[in-house]
């Protein structure tokens, strides 16, 4: 199975259920009294409708029916849309070092054709270097094993791999000046990061701006985030939000626009692709 298709799979799925709440509100026909339906909670409902869980045929057919939906042509194509969505992605073999709200990412991520990213702390995952992603890593998982740090990178690497594919996403990125200074492992590692990031941003889906200190406020104060937007025409853009316990995926369109907003000031803002390369060339011949 290819990433692509196993990314699919958490799109279907978001699709799936946005399509079951749908029905639902059409009929008048509230959480509760879905739930009951089929044996189950609202809170499962809400859940199923969001995404974040896989589709048990027998729910999905009691759901279609009770919402009047008779048509065999309808049943079929939501039936099989759901057996298309429980498929697992490559990623469900980290699962055992990965926290619980970050397959639903991983997933969209490999699915979105433009990502749009603001970053403080560090470099973008999707562009770290794997000696500098296994110091972040073992900073961030105290504690954990060698084997399990291994692993989480190995993951991080694999992500990559979406950047470099023969349909790779446009990536527009903003690194804070802070996230470049900020060392993560020896000379040596920083050195090897900041080339990186020289090279990779030369590619022509990406797009890498750097915001200098010199700028001072701007309109990332509220902290990193990620836009995600997918080639299909009835799934929301979608803001992702990495807290320290969880995370948050925004979609209504009121939130998604002041991101929106916020990233377009930024982009604005700091110094051009070309610019922000020959600071990354400064920053290089300092370290």
């Amino acid at each position: 199975m290819s990433a692509g298709d196993s990314s699919g799979s958490v799109v279907r799925r978001i699709l799936l259920g946005s399509h079951l709440r749908r029905l639902r509100e059409a009929r008048g026909i509230t959480r509760e009294a879905a739930g009951y339906s089929i044996r189950a909670s609202e809170s499962k409902i809400s859940r199923m409708e969001l995404g974040r869980v896989s589709f048990k045929t027998r729910d999905v057919e009691d759901l279609l029916t009770l919402y009047g939906i008779t048509d065999e042509t309808e049943r079929t194509s939501l039936l099989s849309l759901a057996k298309e969505a429980n498929v697992a992605g490559w990623w469900h073999s980290y699962s055992d070092v990965l926290p619980s709200w970050f397959p639903t990412y991983v997933g969209l991520e490999g699915a979105a054709h433009l990502i749009r990213s603001y970053e403080v702390q560090f470099v973008h995952g999707l562009l770290q270097t794997e000696a500098y992603a296994h110091a972040v890593v073992a900073r961030g998982m105290k504690g954990a094993s060698a084997a399990d740090v291994d692993r989480r990178v190995a993951l991080r690497l694999e992500r990559q791999k979406y950047l470099f594919a023969k349909n790779a996403p446009q990536f527009h990125v903003v690194l804070d000046e802070a996230a470049l200074r900020r060392p993560y492992g020896d000379r040596e590692v920083m050195r090897g990061q900041l080339q990186h990031l020289i090279d990779v941003s030369e590619r022509p889906n990406i797009r890498l701006q750097v915001m200098p200190f010199g700028f001072g406020g701007h309109s990332g104060e509220s902290g990193a985030f990620t836009i995600l937007s997918f080639p299909e025409s009835d799934l929301s853009d979608v803001v992702y939000l990495e807290q320290l316990t969880s995370a948050l995926y925004l979609d209504k369109r009121e939130d998604v626009l002041q991101y929106e907003s916020a990233m377009k000031e930024l982009q604005q803002d700091s110094p051009g692709p070309d610019e922000s390369r020959d600071l990354l060339r400064g920053l290089l011949q300092l370290s």
